[in-house]
């Protein structure tokens, strides 16, 4: 039996990140996940990657004439970063993509941009092929279909790609509640962007909710 190849995990000083795609036409055909909960998880992984200062490389294809421009949840998390445009669906066939994933200097490659089955696919087959190690957070991208998106993740892995979560990116970055230079702002991307932040929100407003009967009572 062929020995199976370990993926150490991600650290801030071992990987780059590259959203591909995240574009107002790109979104119109994603039917596999809701689009709100895609937005959401990109946010995750955008942030994640500028609080610990993950080299971050953007990327568009035909913005001008068809796809418009990256969302503005990501271009704000970048402010004054131009996203690579190409023409290419395969992000890895553009020189300026490719220059800037070797510019980066890392190893591990987190490809994340819709859709999953083309523009993810595609270079994440690349790099792999170059000798990267691809990581795809498979909840921050989208396709046409559900199985359009199973499909591209499952031809993923059996070329060695390794399927993650948004949210598993921030923790295996954080590792430890105790590192707190990122503590608060592993934090208030929780809050913003998952299930968690609405839970606190409702405890919280709970709380004070149930502090604020006994007052009016007594004023009645």
């Amino acid at each position: 039996m062929a020995a199976r190849t370990f993926y150490s995990m991600l650290n801030p000083a071992s990987c780059a990140v590259a959203l591909i795609d995240y574009q107002p036409a790109m979104f119109s055909g994603i039917n596999s996940h809701d689009r709100t909960t895609i937005v959401q998880n990109i946010q995750i992984i955008a942030k994640t990657a500028r609080l610990f200062k993950v080299p971050t490389i953007l990327s568009t294809v035909a913005a001008e004439s068809f796809s418009g421009p990256l969302i503005p949840e990501i271009t704000a998390i970048f402010s004054g970063q131009e996203p690579i445009d190409r023409t290419a669906i395969n992000a890895w066939l553009d020189p300026n993509f490719k220059k800037a994933v070797e510019k980066a200097d890392r190893k591990k490659i987190v490809v994340a941009g819709l859709w999953t089955e083309a523009c993810v696919l595609f270079p994440a087959l690349e790099l792999l092929q170059a000798g990267y190690e691809v990581y795809v957070p498979t909840d921050a991208c989208g396709d046409i279909t559900v199985e359009a998106h199973e499909r591209a993740v499952e031809r993923l892995e059996q070329a060695g790609a390794v399927p993650i979560t948004s949210l598993q990116f921030l923790f295996e970055l954080q590792q430890d509640w105790a590192r707190s230079e990122t503590y608060d702002g592993a934090m208030e991307i929780m809050k913003a962007h998952s299930p968690y932040g609405i839970e606190v929100r409702f405890v919280k407003e709970f709380l004070e909710g149930r502090a604020e009967r006994p007052r009016l009572a007594r004023a009645a």
